[in-house]
Parts: C-alpha cells; sequence; structure tokens
C-alpha cells in the first residue's frame, strides 16, 4: 500500500522495481498487523526509514457481492446513460446561442436520451453474456504472510523494540 504523500527528501525509493533488501524482523499474518509494528517504530527514535513492508505468497481474491439481472443491468447502464447525458447536454448548452430556459431543457432531453441509450446498450450487453457472470464481486490481492524487512545496521534495535511491543512492555 502507498501513501498519499511523497516520499520526504533523503528517503531512498527505487525509481524502478527492484527486490527488497534488509533482514526479517519480524513477520505477521495479516497486512494491519505489519503496518501496527512500523507505527510502533514511529513512536521511538527508530529510522523508519530502514524499514520495508514485504507480503509473501500473493492470492487474488475475489468476493461475491450480489446476484446480476436483466433489471439491475439495464437500471445501472440507464442511469450511467443519464450522467452522460447531463454532461453533453452541459457541454451543448454552453456553446449553444439559446435563451436559459432553453439550455435546461437540452440537458433534459440529452439525460433522456443518454438514458435510453445506456438501458439498451446494458441490456444487449446482458443478453448477449447469456447467463455467463451472473454475479457483482470485489477483487483484490493479498497476501498470506507480511514480512517487515530492516536494514542491517538498525535490524537488531527494530527486533528488540518489537519484541517489547509483543510483550506489552513501553520501550
Amino acid at each position: 500500500m502507498t501513501s498519499p504523500m511523497r516520499a520526504r527528501a533523503g528517503a531512498q525509493v527505487p525509481q524502478v522495481p527492484t527486490r527488497p533488501t534488509g533482514f526479517a524482523v519480524a513477520a505477521y499474518p495479516t497486512y494491519a498487523q505489519a503496518q501496527a509494528a512500523i507505527e510502533h517504530l514511529t513512536k521511538g527514535d527508530f529510522k523508519v526509514e530502514d524499514l520495508t513492508i514485504v507480503g509473501s505468497d500473493l492470492q487474488m481474491v475475489e468476493r461475491v457481492t450480489g446476484r446480476l439481472s436483466a433489471g439491475k443491468v439495464t437500471a445501472a447502464s440507464a442511469a450511467s446513460g443519464a450522467w452522460f447525458g447531463v454532461f453533453v447536454g452541459i457541454l451543448m448548452g454552453l456553446f449553444s446561442t439559446t435563451v436559459a430556459g432553453g439550455t435546461l431543457v437540452l440537458i433534459v432531453v440529452s439525460a433522456a436520451i443518454g438514458a435510453a441509450f445506456g438501458a439498451l446498450m446494458g441490456f444487449l450487453g446482458y443478453s448477449v453474456a447469456k447467463g455467463r457472470r451472473d454475479f457483482t464481486s470485489a477483487s483484490q490481492v493479498v497476501a498470506q504472510r507480511y514480512d517487515v524487512l530492516c536494514q542491517p545496521g538498525t535490524a537488531e534495535q527494530a527486533r528488540t523494540l518489537l519484541s517489547k511491543m509483543e510483550l506489552g512492555q513501553r520501550g
């Protein structure tokens, strides 16, 4: 997982994909636990720029979230088409020389045409699929294990601090 913020000056982030380096100082079954370990180390005077979280044994997990039907696909496609129609209507209204009331009519008509076209295309697409993939789902890549790697110079300090964290001590 990446941070929305840029790396700080002085942090070495490779510009091309490279294998991670360092010694494994801890291993966790979930990303949240590995992240919590890093957060624990940030609270001390630890040089966190030496740390890397590495997910191993990656799996693609697809969780089924619901059924698809012709009605659901048609309605969703109509809504999408309507939004596109509104967008086109606004663009056309910006460049037209009609009065203000005419622009509103233009937007409404564009939305209706977009909804009709979207519904038709959605229904046709669903019909062509002939019952294949009649469900919705969400996919994600997860790891079986998350290792926290540390550069050799600070690895022992990281191990000590993380072992104290596991034992519930302050350190």
